[in-house]
């Protein structure tokens, strides 16, 4: 069964949603295991709302500005890695957790989503979807810019532009303006998703759950009479 659902009021002015009748708000981060072990049902969800409701991704901050190592957290990481990987099927690449010495700061992954949200909305999902599988099984730093080169090609992206706007503080200020709408949701873990219907809004899931649990949730909550 999905969760109980629960209404939340909240303030839509930051997002320009007000005017829009149905958006499934996802929030996520490029880091968050438990995100990269959604992200296929996630896909499935996407592709199965109806076509009157707006899909929008806001990423939440999981833990930006990080100093801790990867290889430091080492016990914690591949416990809950593990965990996904039982649950979602999805492959991961275990050699990070020995070789990395670079902080885990999930800020620069989620600055280069919104970078691209805003270069080309309509591949901004699937190049979201990349840079996780770029972390968890490519094992590539999300910190260098040079990581995301081979994405940038593969979705035929200005790289000049996306290097500008990667070392910018205008997108170091639009990521943490992401983060800060995330607090005004009240939405603290990931993944999480909230359908807006009318003047209310629905938590559908905060965690890892099913298309099959969700789609039936959003379905139920459209068809209710205002």
């Amino acid at each position: 069964m999905y969760k109980s659902l629960i209404i939340l009021i909240l303030s839509m002015s930051v997002l320009n949603a007000q005017e829009k009748d149905n958006v499934l708000f996802y929030f996520g981060d490029p880091m968050c295991s438990w995100c990269y072990g959604f992200s296929e049902e996630l896909s499935q969800i996407k592709d199965s709302i109806p076509s009157n409701v707006d899909f929008e991704m806001v990423m939440g901050g999981l833990r930006p500005f990080g100093t801790e190592k990867i290889n430091e957290m080492k016990g914690f990481l591949k416990e809950h890695w593990e965990q996904v990987n039982e649950a979602s099927g999805l492959e991961f690449n275990y050699e990070i957790l020995d070789s990395a010495d670079w902080n885990y700061d999930t800020e620069p992954p989620s600055r280069s989503t919104v970078i691209v949200l805003d270069m080309d909305e309509n591949i901004a999902f699937d190049f979201f979807k990349d840079v996780q599988r770029m972390f968890y099984y490519e094992n590539l730093n999300p910190s260098l810019v040079e990581s995301y080169f081979h994405l940038l090609k593969k979705y035929d992206l200005d790289k000049d532009e996306f290097i500008e706007k990667f070392n910018s503080e205008e997108y170091k200020t639009k990521t943490l303006e992401q983060f800060e709408i995330t607090k005004q949701f009240g939405v603290r873990g990931f993944p999480s998703l909230v359908l807006k219907k009318g003047a209310k809004y629905y938590l559908l899931a905060n965690g890892y759950n099913t298309a099959a649990n969700i789609l039936p949730a959003i379905d139920k909550i459209l068809n209710e009479s205002k």
